[in-house]
């Protein structure tokens, strides 16, 4: 059969274990439409073909000697922001260009102890801070839906490659939506997970009380199976959760009869895309129709959610991004005479504009005279924006909103304009303000042909409800497994 990297990895371990395909005809299948389709949209950074072949051979005389692994064979994409032993880590930066991981992170090493295979590293706003995938300093990732569009971010890469099937699944990072935003935007699936539910251990941090990685995939069921094997406690993290991890099998229902799913008022806003507001909503109508109950909530707090966010998160920027100086590892300035200047000059090099910017707009929230102003009062609203998600949730078990907005846009279109690129994430940074789960599911189309992602919040620890209601509104979706008409 031609095509196995149309399939889903459940579908594939499935039909390795009944020997109807290999690893390497998997793997060798990935590769060709990596080859084919993957020059215009730039999703990946960079393939190890050769290395690629050699763990999908590793696997296929694995399982003929009985070994066995819930991913056993599948090949695994992961943005260029985790750590994967052997492999480059750039975080699509020229500051850390040639640097080589020396360790899996926890989650890389989950996931290969069950036997995934490492593909290659995709593209990413640099140091994850960006919305589009045009800050990588390695080049623009293109929508594969519309080449002219760009993939959402800063996930981007992981998110184009898993729509184009040029991946059978993908590992993003999400930080204020870089997970659900361009899942939206490429017509994937994309969880963010609680925070603390998945170690962050090898991961390059952006904001250390905001960063979660998750799996981006074809389908619910996909991105299930892989949350269920990331996540768990890690005495390398000391913010991972205790809390067992229940079993991805236990999402399967067959519809949502007990299920009460709140919708925001203030979710939907003036300005919102029609087509957005279309799809999400002829989607939560679906969701009444099999079974759900829709209750109204409110989150009051919600229009203050980005400036929240963007204080919270460059502070913490500001300090996480102090270790590249050129002393370590990564690049170093040359012809610097004594160490301020190579600090200086080796940051001013090596950093893109966007990273200079949350940077130094971190520092300034955290300076003497602005820190009680500015971080502290960030904290506090913070802390109002989570209790009124306790409240919500008081109400129903999960909510019921859209991802972003508007569909992808064109690239360039905000690139000069940060503020109206920062208002994109008004419905996706309270999730991660909050610490709680979400799930980026497609829902339809605009008029354009573009996707649209319906999102699934669910409170702290509630990731099974959220993907129980998405995987029984998968079923029902017109958006379910399309994927973009490319050559």
């Amino acid at each position: 059969m031609d095509g196995w990297n149309r399939l889903t990895a459940h579908e594939l371990v499935d039909r390795m274990n009944r020997r109807e395909c290999s690893s390497e005809e998997v793997v060798r299948s990935v590769l060709d439409a990596i080859q084919s389709k993957d020059g215009p949209i730039h999703g990946y950074l960079s393939v190890d073909p050769e290395d690629a072949l050699a763990q999908a051979r590793a696997a296929d005389t694995a399982r003929r000697n009985g070994v066995s692994g819930r991913l056993m064979g599948v090949p695994v994409a992961v943005k260029d922001v985790l750590n994967v032993r052997g492999q480059s880590c750039t975080c699509a930066s020229r500051i850390l260009k040639g640097y080589t991981a020396p360790y899996d992170a926890t989650a890389i090493a989950r996931l290969r102890a069950e036997g995934a295979i490492f593909l290659g590293r995709t593209n990413m706003d640099e140091f994850a801070m960006g919305s589009t995938t045009e800050n990588s300093a390695y080049g623009v990732t293109r929508n594969p839906w519309d080449l002219g569009r760009v993939p959402g971010g800063s996930s981007g890469g992981s998110a184009a490659v898993v729509a184009a099937d040029e991946a059978i699944v993908a590992i993003g990072t999400d930080t204020g939506g870089s997970i659900r935003q361009p899942a939206s935007f490429c017509g994937c699936v994309g969880l963010k997970p609680t925070y603390g539910r998945v170690s962050r251990y090898g991961l390059t941090a952006y904001a250390s009380s905001l960063d979660q990685i998750g799996p981006m995939a074809k389908d619910v069921r996909d991105a299930a199976l892989l949350f269920e094997i990331m996540s768990g406690h890690d005495p390398m993290d000391s913010s991972s959760l205790p809390e067992a991890v229940p079993a991805a099998g236990d999402l399967l229902v067959p519809d949502l009869k007990g299920i009460r799913l709140g919708l925001p008022a203030e979710y939907f806003v003036s300005g919102m895309d029609a087509d957005v507001e279309r799809c999400v909503r002829h989607a939560v109508q679906q969701c009444k129709d099999l079974g759900a109950e829709i209750v109204e909530v409110s989150l009051p707090h919600t229009r203050a959610a980005i400036a929240t966010y963007y204080i919270i998160a460059t502070a913490e920027a500001s300090a996480n991004l102090a270790r590249f100086d050129g002393v370590r590892y990564g690049t170093r300035a040359t012809g610097a005479n004594e160490p301020i200047e190579l600090y200086k000059r080796t940051r001013a090099e090596g950093f893109g504009p966007e990273v200079k910017r949350r940077i130094i707009l971190g520092t300034y929230v955290l300076s003497s005279g602005y820190y009680d102003a500015y971080y502290v009062t960030a904290q506090k609203v913070r802390s109002l924006i989570r209790e009124d998600f306790g409240k919500a949730f008081s109400q129903c078990d999960a909510i019921l909103a859209p991802v972003s907005p508007t569909a992808a846009y064109q690239i360039g279109e905000k690139s000069e304009d940060p503020l109206q690129m920062y208002l994109g994430d008004i419905f996706t940074v309270p999730v991660n303000l909050a610490g709680i789960c979400g799930l980026s599911v497609p829902c339809g189309f605009t008029g354009a042909g573009l996707p649209v992602g319906l999102q699934v919040i669910g409170p702290a620890l509630g990731e099974m409800i959220v993907l129980k209601a998405g995987a029984a509104f998968e079923k029902v979706s017109c958006a379910a497994g399309r994927r973009p008409g490319l050559m």
